[in-house]
């Protein structure tokens, strides 16, 4: 999960902010729990333990299912997150100040893949699973979720800044984790990113996530695949390369044609690396975050005239 410093994110500092609801969440570490479970393990009343879950769950950092139980219906708790990033502004031009795209996952202009791999709409799977040939499906544009074992995909993203206008920081934010047959949380994936056919670096990907349901995966969706990965925030700027607080490469905004008015992005899982455990990304209506691939450029502003001098 990725925060930032506004009232939009209140919700989940508010949740945090409670020794029971801290203790539900290492409780939910372990396993799903029923309320029950949950208010014995805790050491609060049943009523107590709906009152904590439900700031939990309006902070998105759980979900809830009904299921069957010994004594009738239950109400099962489930932890969806494993990590919160909180991003601080760097200074308030840079608030003020970005252009934006979201690209969706089937927008690829280029691949090159091998199976495992498949891809699907929100609706159905297109074409059929191990068959590289369907990622030239016409219908692939409507994809929302794709995953391969080896291979990269490249996305085209145009470029909006403006001559009066410097660049500071690039961010692209999307939801990834890797590709195992059926599912496996521990299957290290060696990810590295292009961006104008500069590497950028390379992230591992600690598995493939199916021990519950992505919080927007859609009910059709086979249980015993792919259900959610994380949300990365790859951020190129002056200084280097990072996701989140991690520096990946010295790569700055300077090295990678920021200027060119048509980007190419690109995520590969190269058969030459340590851990070749495949790729999957997830856009909007899969996973645990409603979102597509998001580019958002920071710049600073100047008047024409000074970009003349």
């Amino acid at each position: 999960m990725q925060l930032d410093i506004s009232t939009e994110s209140l919700p989940v500092y508010e949740a945090l902010a409670s020794k029971v609801r801290i203790a539900i969440i290492q409780e939910l570490t372990k396993k799903p729990m029923n309320i029950r479970e949950l208010a014995e393990a805790v050491g609060v009343s049943s009523a107590i333990m709906t009152m904590h879950i439900k700031k939990l769950e309006k902070a998105n950092i759980i979900r809830t299912e009904m299921v069957p139980g010994k004594a009738g219906i239950q109400k099962l708790c489930i932890l969806v997150i494993d990590s919160i990033n909180i991003l601080f502004p760097s200074n308030k031009e840079k608030l003020s100040h970005y252009h934006q795209s979201t690209l969706s996952v089937g927008h690829y202009t280029d691949f090159n893949v091998l199976p495992t791999c498949g891809l699907a709409t929100e609706e159905k799977i297109i074409g059929q699973f191990d068959e590289p040939r369907y990622f030239l499906d016409p219908e692939r544009v409507n994809a929302k979720i794709l995953w391969f074992s080896k291979g990269h995909v490249e996305y085209k993203i145009p470029n909006f800044l403006n001559p009066n206008e410097t660049p500071k920081e690039l961010e692209i934010s999307l939801e990834l984790s890797s590709e195992a047959p059926f599912t496996n949380e521990d299957w290290p994936s060696d990810i590295t990113f292009y961006l104008n056919s500069q590497k950028l670096g390379i992230w591992t990907s600690p598995g493939d996530f199916g021990d519950s349901p992505g919080k927007y995966t859609p009910d059709w969706w086979p249980k015993v695949i792919n259900q959610y990965g994380l949300l990365k925030s790859l951020r190129i700027n002056e200084e280097g390369t990072f996701i989140e607080n991690g520096r990946i490469s010295d790569v700055t905004i300077h090295d990678i044609d920021v200027r060119s008015p048509l980007w190419s992005f690109k995520l590969a899982v190269l058969p030459d690396s340590k851990h070749v455990g495949g790729l999957t990304i997830f856009g909007k209506e899969f996973g645990n975050y409603n979102q597509d691939i998001l580019f958002r450029l920071y710049y600073e502003k100047y008047p024409e005239e000074k970009q003349d001098n």
